[in-house]
């Protein structure tokens, strides 16, 4: 019986140089391909910026392909990703939301475009190194599953993949922890077993999002605006709503006497709303664009564990669907800084059963 194939995307890192070296062991003919995703040409540029976008993520899976024997590639995905994350980034900007680029990715670069690319070769699978796990539900559909470790769990990104992509999608890495995967890649010989984590979003290393988003948006780039409560006094100046996210205390520069915080962002008034530290608590939110994991739907309301950030522990909430494409959580205890554009997740017995993206508090 031939041997399965699978494509394993490898960025460089020690996470993704591990999966392919565990998928070797395991028997799996691998491939390692790395996206070309970068925009700009200038070899220096390029160089300059790392993480999974830059010359060297392609030098280091490279040496590392070499070490483990195994064909190495780089796909060209520079249109694909420019358009559902670079642009995808800006627009919710413009619009007052603050966006989740790695998910964006993940559900359409990493595995729509990759996967299809992949399958078109031959590949049975496509592999990362992402802290996760997939298995099936006792329903029998698959889904997301918590990694061994809570500490780098990964799950958050990946609610938004499909049945079809899960299908053809392992994940070794998820049953390990990251002292052991570092472990295993010394043992290994691999040369990036000491390689630091990247932390930053790829296309923008500097962490200036709003400068970012000034040279790509042009003269679209929304205008200083008023600071105001939420009656609608106002308190002073704001730069423009993209330098702001729901939650935000520093870099506001009011001179209140007591910290204060961003509660809301008005696009269509220019407005950015300040309240108080509690003001920035909500206990409910509506989410659209659903996707459905581990849940095939959600004909009645039920009880789960929501996540509304990569970062945050999770929540108790209950779930219902108040429309087609909607869907309304109310948490059992309220949660911090409920901001649009980001995802919220939902959890059952450690299993993405779907997820969304939060609209905000209340329907417009």
């Amino acid at each position: 019986m031939a041997k399965k194939k699978v494509v394993v995307g490898m960025s460089g890192g020690v996470d993704s140089s591990v999966a392919a070296y565990l998928l070797k062991e395991q028997g799996y003919d691998v491939i390692g391909a790395t996206m070309q995703i970068w925009q700009d040409e200038a070899r220096d540029v390029m160089e300059e910026n790392g993480g999974c976008c830059g010359l060297s993520a392609v030098d280091d899976a490279g040496r590392v392909a070499q070490v483990l024997d195994i064909p190495y590639y780089v796909m060209n995905f520079k249109d694909e990703f420019k358009c559902k994350v670079m642009d995808y980034f800006v627009e919710e900007y413009l619009a007052g939301r603050t966006p989740n680029p790695c998910i964006a990715c993940n559900r359409y670069v990493k595995w729509e475009s990759m996967l299809k690319r992949s399958l078109e070769i031959g590949a049975d699978y496509i592999a990362t190194g992402h802290y996760a796990r997939i298995a099936k539900t006792p329903e029998g559909r698959y889904a997301i599953r918590n990694s061994v470790t809570a500490k780098k769990d990964q799950t958050y990104a990946l609610y938004n993949l499909t049945q079809e992509q899960l299908a053809h999608t392992l994940m070794p890495v998820g049953e390990y922890t990251k002292e052991e995967i570092r472990q295993i890649a010394e043992k290994a010989g691999l040369p990036v077993a000491h390689k630091p984590d990247s932390q930053e979003i790829c296309f923008i290393p500097d962490h200036d999002y709003a400068a970012y988003i000034e040279r790509e948006a042009g003269n679209r780039v929304p205008k200083a605006g008023n600071f105001v409560t939420q009656d609608g006094e106002v308190l002073g100046q704001h730069l423009g709503i993209t330098h702001y996210t729901v939650g935000q205390r520093k870099g506001l520069n009011l001179a209140m006497g007591h910290p204060v915080f961003v509660t809301e962002i008005r696009p269509e008034t220019n407005e950015v709303v300040i309240g108080e530290a509690q003001d920035v608590f909500g206990d409910m939110l509506y989410c659209n664009h659903i996707n459905y994991m581990g849940m095939e739907d959600l004909p009645q309301p039920r009880k789960v564990i929501a996540k509304i950030r990569y970062a945050h522990g999770g929540e108790e909430c209950t779930i219902e669907r108040t429309e087609e494409d909607v869907i309304k959580c109310t948490f059992v205890r309220p949660v911090r800084a409920i901001t649009p554009g980001q995802a919220v997740v939902f959890y059952e017995d450690g299993y993405v059963l779907g997820g969304g993206s939060i609209m905000g508090t209340a329907l417009l």
